[in-house]
């Protein structure tokens, strides 16, 4: 019984996205494979561009995966599974703080340990990071951005999506999406020198 578990499990590690949503079409009970295969990413997605408590940020991924079952017959074989599924976070995340605006925004989340690493590989902001900054630096700065401008970032650099995934993310043509990194990167140097000016 182990045995055919275990190559069952094989089976369906080994199938995209879009081949899972077929099967879950057919047999609900592959949904869990997708929801295995992007909790993880979108937990931390949520908390990148939330700034939310790991509690709420766990309810909004339940709404997540809850919205996403029940829309998956109207899912747009156009899109990847991966932006759909990254859409549908985007929104949750800004319906759920339109209730809760009241509440005071606290960032507590504690991964990207590396998130030096990953946002100086882009040649424009190492400029702007040649002062040595720590980690919670650096999140203090994107912590400052407009919140459009953070969540661009975070998208390119963090999640490392292209452009195209962006787009279908934001529901945004290209070309905006270009601007508004181009933007994200300008009032990032910005809140940089801010940080400078201050410590001297």
């Amino acid at each position: 019984m182990k045995k055919e578990i275990k190559e069952e499990l094989n089976i369906f590690s080994e199938k995209n996205d879009e081949e899972l949503v077929a099967m879950t079409l057919k047999n609900p009970d592959v949904y869990s494979f997708l929801v295995e295969r992007y909790e993880e990413k979108l937990l931390r997605y949520i908390m990148r561009i939330s700034r939310s408590t790991k509690e709420d940020g766990e309810d909004i991924l339940q709404d997540v995966f809850l919205s996403a079952y029940k829309n998956l017959n109207d899912f747009d074989q156009d899109l990847k599974f991966s932006s759909w599924v990254y859409r549908i976070t985007h929104n949750k995340v800004i319906s759920h703080f339109r209730k809760i605006t009241a509440r005071p925004k606290t960032t507590t989340y504690e991964g990207d340990s590396n998130l030096l690493n990953i946002l100086a590989s882009d040649e424009d902001i190492a400029r702007d990071l040649e002062r040595k900054y720590t980690v919670g630096e650096v999140k203090d700065i994107l912590d400052r951005l407009d919140e459009r401008y953070r969540e661009v970032l975070v998208l390119k650099f963090l999640e490392e999506k292209d452009y195209k995934e962006i787009s279908d993310i934001l529901e945004k043509p290209m070309g905006t999406v270009a601007t508004l990194i181009s933007r994200a990167k300008k009032q990032f140097k910005e809140k940089v020198q801010e940080g400078s000016s201050k410590g001297q």
